[in-house]
């Protein structure tokens, strides 16, 4: 595994008008890791992820991408740099079909890499065949979810950032997505996942960082995370 980083963020201050709501924070994700950032509600998380995708813009610090800076970028520019996001609202486009959703947002990596296609996408995630032809407005909130995870990575992005993918969701569908996730990292791709749910992370993540009061207050691997019950009750115990 490469010792260089997909993703290199250096003390990043973000604020929302007058309201400061990251102070300094830093992480990385290397090829083939999938990097739980965990912390509370209004911890940060969110805010480090739109900053990252250049939608919150940081005051101060960078966000190197493959050893390249994209501090400063707008946002469609990142994504056309590698970097696929899945926000936490989802954002479909409702009024198309399953399928066409999927059309819409195919294309090449930033280095010619054309590995997802429609095709690939339904073997991956067999539940959106039989809904190809159903408009995505009318999908239940886990098949929306799906969607809009799929679509991202037909893109061919090399880093996919997920945004609470398990909020609001049923517990049978939370356990599938984090199948479809483990799939994902058994292929080798790259993932940073936002998540309150730290459950939902413990068994999918190869790594965790923890954020509280807009600040990373831990990082190790996911197996240190599970051995710390100090981390675990102080930030993340709900």
């Amino acid at each position: 595994m490469s010792a260089h980083p997909i993703i290199q963020v250096d003390d990043l201050d973000v604020y929302y008008g007058t309201s400061q709501i990251l102070f300094g924070v830093a992480l990385s994700v290397r090829p083939g890791e999938t990097m739980a950032l965990l912390g509370r509600n209004g911890a940060g998380k969110s805010t480090t992820m739109k900053a990252i995708m250049g939608l919150a813009p940081a005051r101060r610090g960078r966000v190197m991408l493959r050893g390249c800076s994209i501090s400063g970028l707008r946002p469609h520019h990142i994504a056309r740099a590698g970097l696929g996001f899945v926000p936490e609202d989802r954002q479909i486009f409702s009024d198309h079909t399953v399928e066409d959703n999927l059309v819409i947002a195919q294309k090449k990596g930033p280095e010619g890499q054309d590995e997802w296609s429609v095709r690939r996408v339904y073997d991956v995630f067999p539940l959106l065949e039989p809904l190809r032809h159903r408009v995505a407005g009318r999908l239940s909130g886990g098949e929306q979810q799906m969607l809009a995870i799929a679509r991202t990575l037909m893109g061919n992005p090399v880093l996919l950032l997920l945004d609470e993918p398990s909020e609001g969701l049923a517990p049978i569908i939370v356990q599938r997505i984090s199948e479809l996730l483990g799939q994902l990292r058994g292929s080798g791709a790259t993932v940073l996942i936002a998540e309150q749910n730290m459950h939902f992370c413990l068994g999918l993540a190869s790594h965790a960082t923890v954020i509280d009061k807009g600040q990373i207050v831990y990082s190790a691997t996911i197996e240190e995370l599970k051995a710390n019950d100090n981390i675990r009750q102080r930030y993340l115990a709900l």
